[in-house]
């Protein structure tokens, strides 16, 4: 079984690089240390899908990083990607075992402690969790939860727990005291005017 030997997670978002190419994006954040990233564009047909994770695959294994395809197990297995990660509401962590083996990694989004549990239980190998704090971007999903929802989590879970949802670097501390393993993160790199900057001010508040 892999290991979730990571701290930052970053989300992709094309729409947020500020008109930059994706690639060009990801590949700053994998200079500055990043060694996980979730290729999370919904909007993009298969077959452009496919092409633009093989793509990062590629690049994030020159770096000793590894790539995450959201949702698409079929994708994930196409582009040799290290493993997928399902929506709250998306097929059972179990079911996509028995799709991607056990040497790939499974992650799964959860919008509450009870989510979190159900999501180990099914065999997610790690979990983010969130949103923590208010984010645009995760409006869609309701109020933010927490840190004690966070707290909650880390007490029934053994998994890895990353919270995501208006994370910043000034939040990076009470996000990990609170009983994450790290942080998921989206626009705070994503449309970051220097990328390396910002991934490495993250990794050092992660490392702090």
């Amino acid at each position: 079984m892999a290991l979730v030997d990571f701290s930052l997670y970053l989300v992709t978002d094309r729409h947020q690089t500020g008109g930059r190419p994706l690639r060009d994006v990801v590949h700053a954040a994998l200079r500055a240390g990043v060694r996980a990233v979730q290729l999370r564009e919904k909007d993009l047909p298969a077959r452009s899908l496919l092409a633009l994770a093989r793509d990062l695959a590629e690049l994030a294994r020159a770096y000793g990083a590894r790539v995450f395809v959201n949702d698409r197990v079929d994708v994930c297995l196409a582009s040799g990607s290290a493993g997928v990660h399902l929506p709250a509401a998306g097929l059972p962590a179990s079911a996509a075992r028995g799709l991607v083996g056990a040497d790939r990694l499974i992650g799964r989004s959860a919008h509450s402690a009870d989510e979190a549990v159900r999501a180990e239980e099914s065999g997610a190998d790690f979990i983010v969790l969130g949103p923590i704090f208010d984010t645009p971007s995760k409006r869609a999903f309701g109020p933010p939860i927490g840190l004690r929802e966070l707290e909650r989590a880390r007490m029934q879970c053994r998994v890895p727990l990353f919270g995501i949802g208006g994370i910043t670097r000034d939040r990076v501390r009470d996000v990990v005291k609170a009983g994450a393993r790290g942080v998921a993160v989206v626009g705070s790199v994503m449309a970051a005017e220097d990328v390396e900057r910002a991934s490495r001010e993250l990794l050092d508040a992660l490392e702090g």
